[in-house]
């Protein structure tokens, strides 16, 4: 059994963050000791490593709660977490075509930039003319 601390460096994960994923419901309240304090298991600590996991690939809470309740139902049809990867897959999609954009958008002004005094410089000429900045719907937001 460990403590919160111990299940917290053994996971890469601040006490903090453990603490709220039991307020929200996505880790189950811990056993305690007779003087209340927390112990983890196994169970717990496969239970955050994949919260951990889906938090890196950019899953929503409200995604991985779905996830773990599918995980907690092997019975249930696996097309249920393809739907929710391939949702995360679309947003991610989306990023890096913002990120992208961003990208040539900053290429494009370091490109014309002449490198002469700060009166004539492209780079912050493109950014006081706010006629030029892109929108949401031109792949880039604020």
């Amino acid at each position: 059994m460990l403590t919160i601390g111990a299940l917290g460096r053994k996971t890469g994960t601040k006490v903090q963050t453990i603490r709220y994923y039991e307020q929200i419901g996505l880790m189950p309240e811990p056993d305690r000791t007779e003087g209340g304090q927390r112990r983890y298991g196994d169970r717990e600590q496969d239970r955050l490593a994949f919260i951990r996991h889906a938090r890196q690939l950019g899953f929503s809470l409200e995604a991985i709660r779905e996830l773990l309740d599918l995980s907690d139902q092997p019975s249930r049809p696996c097309a249920e977490a393809d739907i929710i990867a391939r949702r995360q897959l679309r947003q991610v999609e989306k990023r890096i075509a913002r990120l992208e954009a961003l990208r040539t958008e900053l290429a494009r002004m370091v490109q014309e930039c002449g490198g002469g005094s700060t009166a004539g410089c492209r780079v912050l000429e493109v950014l006081r003319d706010h006629s030029e900045c892109l929108t949401d719907h031109e792949g880039i937001g604020a």
